[in-house]
């Protein structure tokens, strides 16, 4: 997955044949069997608290291919690869969802050449997991695409529906897809929900508070992250989860997002366990607000029909 500063030239055109099937054959999910070591320190965390929702900003795409020595596009699909295994990882030690940052709103300021690129590769993304239905379908992973897909081409942005509405009904475990996404753009899009309910007569200006705004962001209806974690060294949070991530625990690592390991992903689970009673006060005292009201359930609950009505038009649409 391509992130900010990760973003790459595709030149398409000049993969072989063994480039052009590496990238066919990536999964959504891992089969890979933990060594004995891991799995141990894995049933040793699951003794303390586990986070039910983890964010990944994936970083380090790019400077992996130079560090290897090895064609731009075969390090963002050595990094694909390592999604579908990090997923397996947060199965395996019980984390309910998961949010990757894939692609920012900043990545179009790019060479055409180099937007063009990425989003073949998330084309391909997608219609992998489609091809992949009854495996995805098997480990229950919903898929959720969020952020301003109106900035996307239609052809995308239809397969993006598809892949949300062939595993609406699973719930496993959840995977957030941050693609054309930026927290800023995000928050603007919840107050103008909360700006059309009030025109519209549905919520009243008293409702209006921090629990009716973080149900409006594009992961209304999950709890916030309690794990953000960062590879490649940066420590910033480039616009990602700003409102959600506001009392999650950051975890940053030098490795790079390809050559992350499970025992990277464990410490930042042990990390987390050492310090989850703090965050869980420090949530309750930046996001304290009355219990939503009928009105507020009944207006969220409008928004979401008329979100799922949306993507099902759009597959239908010309």
């Amino acid at each position: 997955m391509a992130h900010l500063g990760e973003a790459t030239t595709f030149v398409t055109e000049n993969l072989d044949h063994d480039d052009f099937n590496l990238r066919q054959n990536m999964s959504w999910i891992s089969e890979t069997t933990l060594p004995w070591h891991s799995i141990l320190m894995l049933r040793l965390l699951k003794c303390g608290r586990i986070p039910k929702h983890v964010a990944f900003i994936m970083d380090g795409n790019r400077r992996f291919a130079r560090k290897t020595n090895v064609n731009k596009i075969d390090g963002h699909s050595k990094g694909f690869d390592k999604l579908s295994e990090v997923l397996q990882w947060c199965l395996d030690i019980g984390v309910e969802e998961v949010t990757v940052y894939a692609f920012s709103i900043e990545n179009f300021k790019r060479s055409k050449e180099e937007v063009d690129g990425l989003l073949d590769l998330a084309r391909e993304k997608f219609q992998r997991l489609l091809q992949e239905r009854e495996k995805i379908n098997k480990h229950g992973l919903k898929i959720r695409v969020i952020g301003n897909k109106s900035l996307l081409p239609d052809d995308l942005v239809k397969l993006a529906a598809e892949a949300e509405l062939i595993t609406r009904d699973n719930h496993q475990v959840l995977l957030n897809v941050a693609f054309s996404y930026i927290a800023t753009d995000e928050m603007t899009s919840a107050c103008n929900k909360v700006l059309s309910g009030l025109k519209d007569n549905l919520i009243e200006p008293s409702d209006v508070d921090i629990g009716l705004l973080s149900e409006c962001l594009h992961t209304g209806g999950s709890q916030f992250p309690e794990i953000i974690i960062r590879t490649s060294g940066e420590t910033r949070l480039s616009d990602f989860l700003l409102w959600q991530g506001c009392a999650s625990y950051l975890h940053f690592t030098g490795a790079l997002w390809p050559e992350i390991t499970v025992f990277d992903f464990l410490w930042a689970i042990f990390k987390y366990q050492r310090v989850a009673e703090e965050l869980d006060q420090l949530k309750e005292q930046l996001y304290a607000s009355k219990p939503l009201s009928d009105r507020e359930t009944q207006f969220l609950e409008t928004i979401n029909r008329e979100r799922w009505l949306g993507l099902e038009r759009t597959l239908v649409s010309e």
